[in-house]
Formats: structure tokens, C-alpha cells, sequence
């Protein structure tokens, strides 16, 4: 793998070539580390020590992350179904040890990562493992290294497997996605279009959750309506353990509800 290709340290996003600066994180709802824009390299990442961490998660769900956590600290979601496995979401971190581990769990026939600071090195991923990445077109501008093995798809669903489907929720940013997975009693992969809270009964919405801005109501409103259709017992989040166990559907309506009762409150 291509070792040397930029990432930032800050949203561990990997860069085709070198540049001044990360535009993911120039963004409003991102941000530059205090000391100024810094850039590091999977090469130099494996020689500061950094590992694979790969650990269930729940029902045919296992994480796969990195010690210590890179970036802003989210762990990927492999989604195990009777068409192959799905990875959500994205990491940083890559190396032949963590390549073995995933290829022990049966591999990969698809990549989809909800919003663009979790891209990480979503192209080395896809290359290892020959897995197209399925990206909703609206965030087409903020690939940060494109690639023929990126997917992008319109719409407001995407049906990805018989029991997958992508949903442009379009919180966080225009091109916002969620998972959807209707086996058993389902579950909602969610990262952070709709992010588990603390108290993991509920899940909030924000369009940069660095700089405390508000997801503007319209948009959440737009979300919770394509999700009627879809029923869900739990909701993962973005990072490791963020889950709501029971009732997520119910969960995200009522945490919209509140979240509207302040935002809009007169």
C-alpha cells in the first residue's frame, strides 16, 4: 500500500498528494488543531506504534478501530449478512495485521462511510479488500482522494444487500448516510448523522459537533420522516460501546421531539 500519501491528524483523513491544507477541516464543522495544520503518513502512524483493534460489538457486528485511536477517536462497524460483509464507517489505520484479521472474518464486499470526517482511508480499505465504497453523491466535493472504487449514489435510499439499505438522512452534512439493516430485529448504523449520546437511550443531531452548531430543524424533520418506514431495536454510533440496546426507533423519534422542543421552542 502506498505508505506516504498525506493524512491529517486531526480528521485522519488520507490525501492523493500532498497539500497546504485539509479542506474537510477548514470547514465550519470541523477544525485546525491549535498548533496549525499537521500531517503524518500510515508509515509513520505504524511506526509510533499504532495497531488494529478488532472487538464484537453486538449481533453478527464487530468493530474494527485502532490503539490508541486516531483522528477524532471513531471506530468502523462490520456488518456480517448472509450476501458477505458490509464495513461502515472508516478508520485511519491500516497494516497487513489488520488486513489478516478482517480477511479471517470472511473479508469484504462493501464499504460505506456516513459522512466525510470519517473517510479516514476509506481507498487503501477498498484496495485491500477489492470493496467498492458507496458515498452519497451530495458529499461528492469532500473525497479527499478519488478513486474508480468509489460508488456514488443519489436519492434518498440506496437498497446496498437484501437486507442493507443506505439512507441519505442529510443531517451533519448534505450527503449525511445511515445503515439500515432489517435482519432479525434490526438495527440502524448511524455514526454520527443521529450520535448516540452519553446517556445511551437517545441520540442527537448537530451540523458540527466541535464548534456546538445545530442541526437546523428543517433537516431534521426531512430525516425522521425517510426513517418512519424503517423499524429497529438498536442504533450504533460512531465510537466504541455507543449503542442503544432497545426500542431505537422509538428512541430517535423521541430524542427528535426534544431536540425540536428546544430548537424550536418560541
Amino acid at each position: 500500500m502506498p505508505a506516504d500519501l498525506p493524512i491529517c491528524r486531526t480528521c485522519g483523513v488520507q490525501y492523493a498528494e500532498p497539500r497546504p491544507d485539509c479542506p474537510i477541516c477548514e470547514d465550519e464543522r470541523q477544525y485546525v488543531g491549535w498548533d496549525g495544520q499537521q500531517w503524518t503518513t500510515m508509515s509513520e502512524l505504524a511506526a509510533e506504534g499504532y495497531q488494529g483493534r478488532v472487538a464484537e460489538e453486538g449481533p453478527d457486528v464487530v468493530g474494527i478501530g485502532t490503539a490508541p485511536p486516531t483522528a477524532i477517536g471513531q471506530r468502523a462497524l462490520l456488518v456480517r449478512t448472509p450476501a458477505g460483509n458490509v464495513l461502515w464507517d472508516m478508520v485511519t489505520y491500516l497494516d497487513d495485521d489488520l488486513i489478516d484479521q478482517v480477511k479471517e472474518l470472511g473479508g469484504l464486499t462493501a464499504i460505506a462511510v456516513s459522512h466525510p470526517h470519517f473517510y479516514g482511508s476509506m481507498i487503501e480499505w477498498a484496495h485491500a479488500f477489492d470493496a467498492p465504497v458507496y458515498i452519497h453523491a451530495a458529499d461528492r466535493q469532500w473525497v479527499a482522494r478519488p478513486d474508480d472504487a468509489v460508488v456514488f449514489w443519489e436519492g434518498e435510499t440506496h437498497q446496498l444487500t437484501e437486507d442493507l439499505t443506505l439512507i441519505n438522512a442529510g443531517v451533519h452534512f448534505e450527503g449525511g448516510q445511515v445503515l439500515h439493516s432489517s435482519r432479525g430485529e434490526g438495527a440502524l448504523f448511524s455514526g454520527d448523522i443521529f450520535t448516540v449520546v452519553q446517556d445511551r437511550r437517545w441520540v442527537s443531531f448537530m451540523y458540527s459537533y466541535p464548534n456546538f452548531i445545530p442541526e437546523r430543524p428543517q433537516v431534521v424533520r426531512r430525516a425522521l420522516s425517510l426513517m418512519e418506514p424503517f423499524a429497529f431495536d438498536r442504533v450504533y454510533g460512531g465510537w466504541w460501546k455507543r449503542i442503544v440496546h432497545t426500542d431505537g426507533a422509538a428512541a430517535v423519534r423521541r430524542s427528535a421531539d426534544r431536540y425540536l422542543s428546544f430548537t424550536e421552542a418560541g
